[in-house]
């Protein structure tokens, strides 16, 4: 987006991201999951929060409904809703990593140029896309918030799967088969990821 002013000078801080990650013992990233609703996304995500904590690292879930109570709520669901919604979520997990806090977002994030517009916010290897791969079919069998019924029935518009599209990522970090592994194993692959890439202390 374009900056409206001019007269808007960006201040440097006198601690460096490096200094609050010496602090914290740990780097700071972002783990982005992408996928249907119903892929998993913010139950895996909350999972991974609560194993960063276990082993004293700062880290801290955005998820996409909770988002849309606060930081998007003026925002819908039209194709440029969806953009400025994943913009902000960027910045703002932009903004977490610079204090050196592990950020971990949960959103469909259903276009692959809105992806690839935050993953370019960040340094080579700060932007880590866990895609949470599950067919329609599997999400909506599960369709916990009955949101794809509705969809269904016309009740909801431009909903990803049923009448908006998905682009699922080309090549993400990691691709977890949802379906078929159960959160113990799903979580443990993304662990041992981030542990062999010596991002974990």
């Amino acid at each position: 987006m374009n900056q409206k002013s001019n007269n808007v000078v960006w201040e440097q801080s006198l601690i460096t991201r490096q200094d609050r990650e010496k602090l914290n013992g740990h780097r700071s990233f972002v783990l982005w999951f992408t996928g249907l609703s119903g892929s998993g996304k913010s139950t895996l995500a909350h999972t991974i929060e609560k194993k960063l904590y276990e082993r004293g690292c700062r880290a801290f879930v955005l998820d996409g409904d909770n988002v849309r109570h606060g930081l998007s709520s003026n925002l819908g669901f039209s194709e440029d809703d969806r953009k400025e919604n994943i913009r902000r979520i960027g910045e703002a997990a932009k903004l977490m990593t610079e204090a050196s806090v592990i950020a971990l977002t949960a959103f469909i994030s259903p276009f692959r140029a809105d992806r690839e517009m935050v993953r370019n916010l960040f340094p080579h290897g700060g932007f880590i896309e866990v895609y949470c791969n599950a067919s329609l079919e599997v999400c909506e069998s599960r369709d916990v918030k009955g949101l794809y019924k509705k969809a269904r029935a016309g009740e909801i518009k431009n909903y990803t799967g049923i009448n908006s599209p998905y682009e699922a990522p080309v090549n993400p970090e990691l691709i977890i088969d949802t379906a078929f592994l159960d959160l113990n194993q799903a979580s443990g692959e993304i662990m041992e990821y981030l542990k062999d890439r010596e991002l974990l202390k």
